[in-house]
Parts: C-alpha cells; sequence; structure tokens
C-alpha cells in the first residue's frame, strides 16, 4: 500500500513539475494548422524559424502510430546570444521550441519552455532583462499564433 501511495505522490509531483516548466495553450485549430501560424507570425516579426519536426510521420516510418505532434524550432540571436554569454550551457536549450499536439480526446495544444524555468535551470542571474523580454514575446507570439 505504501509503495502505491509513494508512486502515486512521485507521478502527481512529476506532473505539476512539468506544469512549471512548460505553457500549455489551447489551439482552436490542427497541429499542423497551429505550427503554419505559429511559424507565419514568427518569420513576420524577424524570428528565424529552424526546423520543423514532424513526430507522427516519424512514428509512421517505424510502422508506430502517434497521435499528431510536430516541433518548431525557432529563435532571436538577439535574445539567446546574450543568456550564452552568461551561461553556455542554455544553448542546450536554444534555441526555443514550440510543441503542437493532440491529446488522447482530440484536443490540440500548444506548450514552449518557460523561460524563467531555463533561468533556474542554468543559474543565469544576470539577464533579468533579457528573460522577461521572451517571456512577453512568447506570450505574445503564441497568443497571436492561436487567435482565431
Amino acid at each position: 500500500m505504501r509503495i502505491i501511495l509513494a508512486f502515486t505522490l512521485f507521478l502527481v509531483s512529476h506532473a505539476a513539475l512539468a506544469n512549471e516548466y512548460y505553457a500549455k495553450k489551447p489551439s482552436p485549430y490542427s497541429v499542423a494548422k497551429t505550427l503554419d501560424r505559429l511559424e507565419n507570425v514568427l518569420k513576420n516579426k524577424g524570428i528565424t524559424v529552424f526546423a520543423r519536426i514532424d513526430h507522427a510521420a516519424g512514428a509512421r516510418k517505424i510502422g508506430k502510430t502517434l497521435r499528431p505532434t510536430a516541433l518548431l524550432i525557432f529563435g532571436n540571436p538577439k535574445l539567446g546570444t546574450p543568456l550564452m554569454e552568461s551561461s553556455q550551457l542554455i544553448g542546450m536549450d536554444l534555441p526555443l521550441k514550440a510543441l503542437a499536439y493532440e491529446d488522447d480526446k482530440g484536443k490540440v495544444w500548444l506548450a514552449y519552455p518557460l523561460p524563467d524555468h531555463l533561468k533556474a535551470k542554468y543559474g543565469i542571474s544576470d539577464r533579468d532583462a533579457v528573460f522577461a523580454k521572451m517571456t512577453g514575446a512568447l506570450g505574445k507570439l503564441t497568443d497571436a499564433a492561436l487567435k482565431p
């Protein structure tokens, strides 16, 4: 009984931590259209889109089925470079990523890492203005992509 309780608490705490690491917004569009719209918003703002990865297509290549899931990799060297000057290891999480996916109920979500999590993860204490700008930009850009 104690093992089951401990495991349940672990799962609940792990899910709660995941919510601290990522913003997750519902999308009224399909996964593909959600990322199309985000890509257009990013490009219109002069933000570089480096890659788009269709995880579901990858799964099909090995004979597996995965609900629609795709990742967009993007960035702005004006924001990322100062962060890497403070900690080059943040390059493990830069450029930024946004994941669009369909859950088991058919709802589409757009998720991206919270800049404050990256700040804490890499112990960067001298770039508060950059993280604040990144947080505001991600919120506005993703909201623009998801607006009906």
